[in-house]
């Protein structure tokens, strides 16, 4: 009889959560290991319908009420803080942490399960590294500290390559989007427009939008930027909401360039098929910080250059691309959010300065930035598919989880009686 192994996490979510646990899923079925059962979670407001008729491998295994038996394996996909052990042996996945420093129920949660895998360097580093005074709460007097004690591995999330690749066939939904934009030259951004006032949300879109302008508002040719984004979801009101802060950024710079918006859901052949499009030349970021950074992967795999920010979990595999300086600042209170983004934390700002630099070059040079493309497509071929991200996890569970022993008992050869 199979181990049973119980996945708890977001399968059915239409968001990147949702996406790792498919993927973390199906990495687990393929080891043939394991009675498989899943519990599908909500993740947030997102929706819960990326499952389709296609994927009776993942809705075959949800389970439908009770477990009948403690799992031999427990996988949790979360944020540490709601890691809760239910098994003989417990894993945590989370998405990582895209600051300087955890929460403490974060640590606590950590040292609840057995095993903890996070997707990059820099998660696994702010978790080793975030420690907190232990404190009596009668004489509030310092007891002990609170740190990590529990092993701690890095899995990068791995990047499909059937549907992450170089190709010349343009989805016609693409296409339709893209054929009114004059300029044959565009920078994309790809990523969410988050909380915070403008120059402090987590992806600093508006910062970049800023800079962009800024940068191309005098001469006569000029690029455009291509804004894959939204605030929270895909309806009218927050594609209205999100051009008027476009707008509102462009009309306070004279023959600012123009910046389109892309919103609303696009599968993953459309959105590769975006980052492919011959009018879009390259990948841009200036991201605070990223657990992983998932879309630069998948971007880079258009050959086209990318241009982030040089911090976090994206440098994990950003090797040829053009990464941008800056400094760490405290977070700003407008992006404060309890026990994930603390006020004493700090993330990644970016030099607007030389960021605009890099985009005059880029667009006046672009032929040069190719060579380099070309050598970080084939880097994140080689090391970051969704191929060796489930050897790499079939690893991590055959070390650190210890096969059930079937242990066979051999009885003594009794000797034949006779009769008296």
């Amino acid at each position: 009889m199979k181990e049973l192994l119980v996945f708890q996490g977001p399968c059915s979510s239409r968001s990147g959560y949702g996406d790792h646990a498919r993927d973390l899923v199906r990495a687990l079925i393929s080891m043939d290991r394991f009675e498989i059962q899943i519990i599908d979670l909500r993740w947030g407001d997102c929706p819960r319908n990326a499952l389709t008729t296609k994927d009776n491998d993942i809705t075959s295994r949800i389970a439908v009420g009770n477990i009948n038996r403690q799992p031999d394996v427990f996988v949790q996909l979360s944020v540490p803080n709601e890691f809760t052990p239910h098994g003989k042996f417990n894993i945590g996945i989370t998405a990582g942490i895209e600051t300087t420093l955890c929460a403490a129920p974060w640590i606590e949660g950590l040292n609840r399960m057995d095993l903890n895998i996070v997707p990059s360097e820099h998660s696994k580093n702010v978790f080793l590294n975030t420690s907190y005074d232990r404190m009596d709460n009668r004489t509030q007097q310092k007891v002990g500290v609170l740190k990590c004690e529990k092993p701690i591995e890095v899995l990068f999330e791995g990047a499909d390559l059937n549907i992450w690749k170089k190709t010349d066939e343009i989805a016609k939904t693409v296409h339709e989007d893209l054929s009114t934009i004059p300029e044959s030259f565009c920078f994309l951004h790809v990523g969410h427009w988050l909380q915070g006032v403008e120059g402090e949300s987590r992806k600093d879109t508006g910062g970049m939008i800023r800079t962009f302008c800024n940068t191309f508002k005098s001469g006569t040719k000029k690029p455009a930027l291509i804004l894959k984004t939204s605030s929270a979801t895909f309806s009218v009101i927050d594609r209205e909401q999100t051009l008027a802060k476009i707008q509102s950024i462009r009309n306070q710079i004279p023959n600012a360039p123009n910046v389109y918006l892309l919103h609303g859901d696009m599968t993953p052949t459309e959105l590769n098929s975006l980052y492919n499009h011959p009018k879009v030349k390259a990948h841009l970021s200036f991201t605070k910080g990223e657990g992983f950074g998932r879309p630069l992967l998948e971007a880079s795999l258009s050959g086209k250059p990318v241009i982030a920010s040089n911090w976090s979990g994206q440098v994990d595999f950003l090797k040829h691309s053009v990464m941008l300086p800056g400094e760490v600042k405290q977070v700003h209170p407008s992006v404060h959010w309890k026990d994930v983004i603390l006020p004493e934390s700090g993330w990644f700002s970016v030099n607007y300065n030389y960021a605009s630099k890099v985009l005059k070059d880029v667009f006046k040079k672009y032929k040069d930035y190719i060579p380099n493309a070309r050598k970080q497509r084939r880097y994140s071929i080689d090391n970051f598919s969704l191929e060796k991200m489930n050897s790499d996890f079939k690893t991590m569970v055959d070390t650190h989880v210890k096969r059930t022993e079937q242990v066979q008992i051999k009885l003594p050869t009794l000797p034949q009686l006779k009769e008296v």
